[in-house]
């Protein structure tokens, strides 16, 4: 597929500058080490030449850029059932199910959602993660950002790194919180075991607000709010407060069933295998119109049979 180079020229205010941050301010939809990879590859041409990155431009040169779609992501297409809540020609919203693995891996190399987003627009294999913004653990439920473009992915990208891109969960914990809060405890992979997270002083910054929105005997179902995106960083921070989210396989320990349960609480308890959490709304500014876009995703039914059972057993 041939794309029509794009033509533009260097302002006099970036004088002196070298040549690969004028591109990056020339061209803001493109991230610095992709223009700084085309300009390598002879897909960026300045006034006729291809200067080297360092080289600094003197204001009125013309930039020519005739990138050509390239393969980035090798994963197979794969048809798939995709329930799609929003979409448009930038980006597209997946409300993603429990069981599907996001991104392929060690184990999971076909039947996961990149493998369905590549044969649902074959095109996302020139943009990286196949356009995937953020991730969700393979049993968390909701909502999922794509972008179907490279201005797109790198808007979002960076709206996410600003922190301008708000996430919004619903979780059950386990235990009865008193109120809503702040967790600010830093995260990092644990010493011993590679496939765990746990807060740790020398991890990542890591920042989780929350809510309460019911009580019940021995949980608490809460609204959760995303400053950072780590890796497992609700189940982690719930599971370091010793209020861990119900179900969860990981860092969830053994079942405790609340005393005086009646059967069917029980019965609901032991059968919910995965982590009690839904990724229930995303807000954030579209890449391209700059409209404030609010998306909701409401509860999966295993999720919402489960709190109707808890709010049974209270009454």
């Amino acid at each position: 597929m041939n794309v029509e180079p794009t033509i533009r020229t260097i302002p006099e205010e970036l004088a002196g500058q070298r040549l690969d941050r004028a591109l990056a301010k020339l061209f803001p939809e493109y991230s610095r080490s992709r223009l700084k990879a085309w300009l390598l590859d002879g897909a960026i041409v300045v006034d006729g030449s291809n200067p080297r990155p360092r080289d600094p431009v003197h204001g009125g040169e013309t930039v020519t850029l005739s990138a050509q779609p390239e393969v980035i992501v090798a994963a197979a297409a794969e048809p798939m059932t995709l329930d799609i809540v929003h979409e448009d020609d930038s980006l597209m919203v997946i409300n993603k199910p429990a069981g599907l693995v996001v991104h392929p891996g060690a184990g999971n190399s076909s039947g996961t959602l990149m493998n369905g987003l590549l044969n649902y627009a074959p095109q996302l294999e020139a943009i990286p993660r196949a356009g995937i913004v953020h991730r969700l653990d393979k049993d968390t439920t909701g909502l999922l950002l794509i972008a179907k473009t490279l201005p797109a992915h790198t808007a979002l990208v960076r709206l996410l790194a600003d922190r301008d891109i708000s996430r919004h969960y619903l979780a059950v914990c386990n235990g009865v919180l008193t109120g809503g809060g702040t967790i600010d405890e830093a995260i990092g992979r644990h010493r011993t075991d590679r496939k765990r997270m746990c807060v740790r002083d020398d991890g990542k910054p890591a920042v989780t607000h929350y809510t309460v929105r019911e009580r019940f005997a021995a949980h608490t179902y809460i609204s959760v709010r995303l400053d950072t995106g780590r890796t497992h960083q609700i189940r982690v921070h719930f599971a370091h407060r010793r209020h861990s989210l119900l179900g969860d396989p990981v860092y969830g320990g053994r079942l405790a069933l609340p005393k005086g349960a009646d059967e069917q609480l029980v019965l609901t308890l032991r059968q919910f295998k995965r982590q009690a959490l839904h990724a229930a709304k995303l807000e954030f500014a579209h890449p391209e119109s700059g409209e404030v876009l609010s998306i909701k995703a409401s509860l999966p039914d295993d999720f919402d049979s489960l709190l109707t059972v808890l709010r049974e057993d209270c009454e």
